[in-house]
């Protein structure tokens, strides 16, 4: 019984053998495999560039640098100590950070970075409570005045979309938008308060179109897509609300960040800026889109150079501001950045010369925060 069992016993660790062996070969097939054309989706398509081409790492900005459009991402004193750090070594020297806040949440923000005044301002919201009533205006103002008084020195990002203003706090305005004769108290109280007004109107023009073969910025598109929104007004009239606002109050200063959202049509941007010279733009969150036509991009900076102002919208990180660096001030050609954009296109440098790079990172938004 001894031998038997002893065999029984051998066979069955050969065949336990045999199977790890078969398994293990398996896994290391399996581990080789690649997608093939038919089975890789869109979702993952993530090229790397083989051209042998210089690539550029600029690790402080030419010109100490103003960050118009940050928000409120340090929580604390030490993530604060953090973000000044990251600033120094970039050579960002203030960040204006967008709260959208007003009231006790505006006024908790301030302390959280007491340590560094000179570094950070902070940009309040409008209180758009009870605007759907009548009597709407006198409160609100008396809030931007208390917020005013309480340190703000500037207001935004008000963000509409095309359902209306939906991003100050605590209450969204969705069907009032910038144009709408209720807000005209509140932008002429800026005026009077030299407080500048940041206006994120619209969206990428690439979300408005349908999402299909046709469309080439869907990979990012899609997921914010507003084709299928019923009821909103569209780019172009966006766009026209934003120019009936800016018309209307010729005293207030405003900044359409993300270049207004026309990145696919600059020449609309540039007529509005031909016409209104109190309108600005921030560059932020828009270098995927425009680094991928430098060309013309270059020229849309030379020939408005007097009136974009440098900007991030990205959190604060060595690797955000060296981004955006490399995309103002170098001529690398055919690279990707996936940490920082989903459209499929290869982005390139603007390689802009100095004296618009003085103007965008620092004198532009000195004109604005002096006003």
């Amino acid at each position: 019984m001894r031998i038997m069992t002893g065999v029984r016993e051998d066979f069955w660790f050969v065949m336990i053998l045999l199977l790890f062996v078969a398994g293990g070969a398996t896994n290391v097939l399996l581990a080789d495999e690649r997608p093939v054309p038919e089975t890789l989706l869109l979702k993952d398509f993530r090229p790397n560039s083989v051209y042998n081409v210089p690539e550029t790492t600029v690790e402080k900005a030419r010109y100490p640098a103003i960050d118009m459009h940050a928000h409120h991402y340090a929580k604390t004193p030490e993530q604060v100590d953090e973000w000044v750090r990251i600033m120094d070594a970039a050579g960002i020297a203030k960040a204006i950070i967008l709260t959208d806040e007003t009231g006790a949440e505006f006024d908790a923000i301030r302390p959280v970075y007491a340590e560094y005044p000179d570094r950070f301002e902070f940009w309040c919201g409008f209180d758009y409570t009870g605007y759907d009533e009548p009597g709407f205006g006198p409160a609100a103002v008396r809030e931007l005045e208390r917020c005013h008084k309480a340190g703000a020195t500037g207001v935004g990002e008000l963000g509409d979309k095309g359902k209306g203003l939906f991003y100050s706090k605590p209450t969204k305005a969705w069907g009032m938008h910038l144009d709408d004769p209720r807000m005209d108290p509140l932008l002429e109280k800026c005026a009077e308060l030299k407080m500048p007004v940041n206006i994120h109107v619209a969206d990428p023009y690439w979300m408005y179109l349908p999402m299909d073969e046709k469309n080439d910025g869907m990979m990012n598109a899609y997921k914010w897509r507003l084709d299928n929104q019923p009821d909103i007004v569209g780019h172009e009239g966006m766009v026209e609300i934003l120019e009936r606002a800016v018309r209307r109050h010729p005293k207030t200063i405003f900044i359409a960040c993300h270049f207004a959202n026309c990145s696919y049509d600059l020449n609309r941007l540039g007529r509005l800026f031909d016409k209104y010279p109190n309108l600005y733009a921030d560059i932020s969150a828009r270098y995927a889109e425009t680094a991928a036509i430098p060309r013309f991009v270059g020229q849309f900076y030379q020939k408005y150079s007097d009136r974009l102002v440098y900007a991030t919208d990205m959190r604060f990180g060595t690797n955000v501001y060296r981004y955006t660096f490399r995309v103002l001030e170098s001529a690398d050609e055919h690279f990707y950045a996936w940490d920082r954009s989903r459209y499929h296109w290869p982005l390139y440098g603007l390689a802009l010369n100095d004296d618009v790079l003085r103007n965008v990172y620092r004198d532009n938004a000195l004109k604005i925060l002096k006003d």
